[in-house]
């Protein structure tokens, strides 16, 4: 999955509607220039999307991107209950596709359901800037949902080496070793960085010096430090070697972020 490609994307919900299907509810034929994600929480429904038919139940999150021919009906003896939210992506390409199938199983996560919720009432307590927390809470939903989906693709980091980062990240600016750290998981520090570099791709060292570097970046461009200032806060005692650090992760100098 190109992670990348979604990091821009800011989705705008123009109708939101916890349906409760009667049992004669449908959607006729058309093509939309939205897209429908739909979570489904009791009961079936068919859906025809392009032509393809899909059936949904509990449990399920279904996926129509814009430019989709959609069509549905619930069944009679099951009527369907639903969230449904339809949205458009805010100054992007309303053709970028959440990379999901038009069907997902299994969705429901606690923090999801809770998402939803909460969407539902400020959407229809419709309080001043109800829209703008709404956009944030959907956003929100949109982020969750692809972190499964990448997780997916990517195997779970293991929780010991997910609390290394963590220190590592809230202590960046000390002097961090493996051995700490090692004695911070319970792990050997042979073993540490094994695990570390099947988890991350990378070895304690090269994920501390990218964290160091990146918040350095940050420092530089806000302005008011110089190169040999940002340094020492970051951890490094030596100002060229942070410079030739910083370079061969970034490609260019420290000193070009500078304001």
């Amino acid at each position: 999955m190109d992670i990348n490609k979604y990091e821009q994307l800011v989705p705008n919900v123009f109708l939101f509607v916890d349906r409760r299907s009667f049992p004669d509810w449908e959607i006729g034929r058309s093509t939309i220039d939205f897209h429908d994600l739909t979570f489904i929480v009791e009961g079936k429904s068919n859906y025809y999307i392009n032509g393809e038919k899909f059936t949904v139940e509990a449990g399920d999150m279904l996926y129509a991107p814009s430019g989709s021919i959609r069509q549905a009906h619930t069944f009679k003896e099951a009527p369907m209950h639903s969230f449904a939210f339809n949205f458009v992506w805010e100054g992007a390409d309303n053709h970028v596709q959440l990379p999901f199938g038009t069907v997902t199983k299994n969705w429901r996560t606690k923090e999801l359901l809770e998402d939803i919720r909460e969407f539902s009432h400020v959407w229809m307590d419709k309080q001043p800037f109800y829209k703008m927390k709404a956009r944030a809470i959907f956003q929100l939903i949109i982020y969750r949902l692809l972190c499964i989906a990448h997780h997916q693709q990517a195997p779970l980091v293991d929780p010991r080496i997910q609390k290394a980062m963590a220190y590592i990240m809230d202590h960046y600016a000390k002097d961090v070793t493996i051995h700490e750290l090692a004695g911070l998981v319970g792990l050997n520090p042979e073993y540490l960085g094994k695990l570390f570099k099947q988890n991350t791709g990378s070895t304690c060292k090269e994920f501390l010096n990218r964290v160091r570097v990146n918040n350095a970046e940050m420092i530089l461009a806000a302005g008011g430090f110089n190169v040999s200032e940002v340094a020492e806060h970051c951890g490094y005692h030596d100002a060229a070697y942070f410079s030739n650090v910083f370079k061969s992760i970034k490609g260019y100098p420290p000193s070009s972020v500078l304001r």
